[in-house]
């Protein structure tokens, strides 16, 4: 998308605004999703972008006729300010100060405020309705997205071909996958359930794609059946005859456009169908309930066992992070000794010159496909911005004696990467190596932990924290989110943060560890290492499983900026071990100048 300037969004704003009052509204709810609530969606779909700038991957705009805000979560503060005019928007916070308050205090009675049903969940409506009501407004659903209808130059919807997902990689069959979740659904009392997410019906059906950047989905519906029957709901020109001849007679597959009249079908004859309110659409609810549907509110059954990965997908995610922290190791090894040399100069290591080498070590990897996300590559107070995306305007040098963030992650066949590792160029300061060692504190309180079977995320995530907390400091965003394999580099439900976890830590569920702390306008930090929830004993006394954590990523933690006079010995002996480890795993993938270094880098402390 090109990049608009202040002035061309405040004249979106105004033709969005003409509009609404044509179509009798008197505001608009434009979130940043499209109608399979997707954190990475396509250009067609960037509609809050469109309007306002914002690039972020979670956030929500209302624009009434007066005035309008924007909601983001603690990643964005730094960034809406930077990208959104203060002029046309106001920055509010996602989850302290929602979008139901706002409109339940600007919101005039009489006042119409529309949304897009599709682009809704009907628990995200459910919630924007209280607050338009309190105030003595009401909520409508508009089926034509009046934003759409001002957007004149709207990209295509993406249509990329689809592939099958080999059984070597996979270790389930799309057959055995879909009896599994038959008979969740018999248990639940379902007769047949409505997936609205992709990575579910990807997993689901052992298919990929290429309709976003950088996780490899179709985007599509299905039907899933208690007899493990499948109506796939996608665009025909997305299928191969290699998808068709991996899928079996029990897989129909149809046009998104038939959805809704299968739906009132199905309602109709009195099935009993399973929507999650947290993801699906809410015009998907609204066509069941208006033709008489008995609805069964539970989350997308794919989601936890899509979560609990097979021996298979563990073998790959081990061997995946194996080659890619290879890859790490050397331009690790590149981006110290190469920017420190060039500090100062005419021609400074850049932020874009680094995402650029990392993903040309990344490109000699085996079974290596695409990055997971856009590389977060944050130079001195650019690291600061949590989920940063460096541009050829924004991207800064690195500098001696400044701390350089770099959060990126690969897209391989038999696996999916993210890791963040925290490097100083130079010299760090003592305040730098305070603030590193107590993320690194948490980082490995939490890789150390242990817990019964049942622990939410939410549980353990204080003990990320309390390093930081100890002195006063914090971060604002979760600790620990899922990862899917050769999917989603950020996959429910299970996460690590303050919030509620909407499902416990059950084995074989691959997630993030990954502690922060951000000075605005001086640097960030954060280390990143993604673990597998494993068995580990039982609880004494209790005939209870006793969970641990096995850390997947090997790379190097940066010494330099380790104080170990604030480190416990078992901190100490958790660091030393893990480099041991990182030395005897990768040392083989390497020659003999990056051993060298790897051997100097991870001495014990």
């Amino acid at each position: 998308m090109p990049k608009a300037t202040n002035s061309d969004h405040a004249v979106r704003l105004k033709s969005l605004r003409a509009q609404l009052s044509e179509s009798g509204f008197d505001g608009f709810i434009v979130p940043r999703t499209d109608e399979h609530q997707g954190e990475y969606v396509p250009p067609q779909a960037q509609r809050l972008r469109w309007l306002s700038g914002f690039s972020g991957s979670a956030g929500l705009g209302v624009v009434l006729a007066d005035q309008a805000a924007i909601f983001v979560d603690g990643r964005y503060t730094i960034q809406v300010r930077q990208e959104v005019d203060q002029n046309l928007f106001t920055y509010k916070h996602l989850i302290e100060e929602p979008a139901s308050e706002w409109l339940e205090n600007e919101v005039k009675p009489g006042m119409r405020i529309a949304y897009d049903p599709w682009l809704q969940s009907e628990a995200q409506v459910k919630t924007l309705r209280e607050g338009v009501e309190k105030a003595g407004g009401e909520l409508v659903a508009a089926l034509e997205n009046p934003l759409d209808k001002v957007w004149t130059d709207q990209p295509a919807r993406p249509s990329s071909k689809s592939m099958p997902y080999d059984m070597a990689h996979a270790g389930c069959s799309s057959r055995e996958k879909r009896d599994e979740i038959g008979r969740s659904l018999k248990s639940s009392g379902a007769d047949c359930a409505v997936l609205s997410l992709p990575d579910s019906v990807a997993w689901l059906l052992n298919v990929r794609g290429e309709d976003v950047a950088h996780t490899p989905l179709v985007l599509s519906f299905a039907i899933v059946h208690a007899d493990g029957d499948v109506q796939w709901f996608v665009d025909n020109d997305k299928i191969t005859s290699e998808t068709l001849s991996a899928l079996d007679n029990q897989v129909e597959i149809a046009e998104p456009g038939a959805l809704e009249e299968r739906l009132a079908g199905f309602a109709r004859a009195g099935k009993k169908v399973l929507i999650d309110p947290a993801t699906c659409p809410e015009r998907v609810a609204t066509v069941l309930e208006l033709n008489g549907a008995k609805l069964v509110r539970a989350m997308d059954p794919c989601q936890r066992p899509k979560a609990r990965k097979n021996p298979v997908e563990l073998d790959g995610l081990r061997a995946s992070h194996v080659r890619d922290g290879a890859a790490m190791v050397r331009f690790l090894k590149w981006v110290t000794e190469t920017a420190l040399a060039r500090a100062g100069t005419d021609a400074p290591v850049t932020e874009m010159e680094a995402a650029d080498k990392l993903l040309s070590f990344r490109q000699e990897v085996p079974l290596f496909r695409d990055l997971s996300f856009d590389t977060i590559s944050g130079a001195g107070p650019n690291g600061a911005i949590c989920h940063y995306k460096v541009t050829e305007e924004s991207s800064l040098p690195l500098n001696r004696d400044e701390i350089f963030l770099i959060d990126s992650g690969g897209q391989f066949l038999d696996g999916t990467t993210d890791i963040t590792r925290t490097v100083i160029i130079g010299t760090a300061n003592d305040e730098m190596k305070d603030r590193f060692t107590r993320v690194l504190k948490g980082h490995i309180a939490l890789a150390t932990a242990k817990f019964p079977k049942g622990t939410s995320g939410m549980q353990l995530d204080s003990l990320a924290r309390r390093p930081l907390w100890d002195a006063g400091l914090d971060y604002d965003h979760g600790t620990g989110h899922g990862v899917g394999c050769f999917l989603g580099v950020h996959e429910g439900p299970q996460r690590i943060g303050k919030n509620v976890s909407p499902a416990p830590l059950d084995l074989g569920v691959f997630l993030s560890n990954e502690p922060g702390y951000y000075k605005a306008g001086e640097y960030g930090i954060r280390i990143e290492n993604l673990m597998i929830v494993r068995e580990s004993g039982k609880m004494v006394g209790l005939d209870i499983p006793l969970y641990d954590f096995e850390t997947v990523t090997l790379c190097p933690i940066d010494l330099r900026l380790v104080d170990p006079s604030i480190m416990t010995e078992e901190e100490v002996s958790w660091l030393n071990d893990y480099h041991a480890r990182v030395r005897r795993e990768l040392t083989p993938l390497l020659d003999d100048e990056h051993k060298v270094w790897l051997e100097e880098v991870t001495r014990p402390v």
